[in-house]
């Protein structure tokens, strides 16, 4: 999981401009010292929807906005059970 999302992380920047790449990320990068802003980040999670069938911000009872990669990442991870 945590390699599609990194995968599509970078498909975000490519697709926002925002001249940042990552070969690796560490789980404390806080994301909104990453590169992506909130269209980069709505670009992201439409590119994970398309490739995981899954959205699990329109899932959650109570909205969770993740703060660093590592927490975004666990989000996917606990909704794809």
């Amino acid at each position: 999981m945590r390699a599609i999302i990194l995968n599509k992380f970078n498909e975000a920047l490519d697709q926002t401009d925002a001249g940042m790449h990552f070969e690796e990320i560490t789980n404390d990068q806080v994301l909104l010292e990453s590169g992506l802003d909130s269209l980069g980040f709505a670009i992201l999670v439409a590119l994970l929807e398309e490739e995981l069938d899954l959205d699990p911000f329109q899932l959650m009872d109570e909205p969770v906005y993740p703060s660093t990669f590592g927490e975004f990442v666990a989000i996917y991870e606990k909704y794809s059970d």
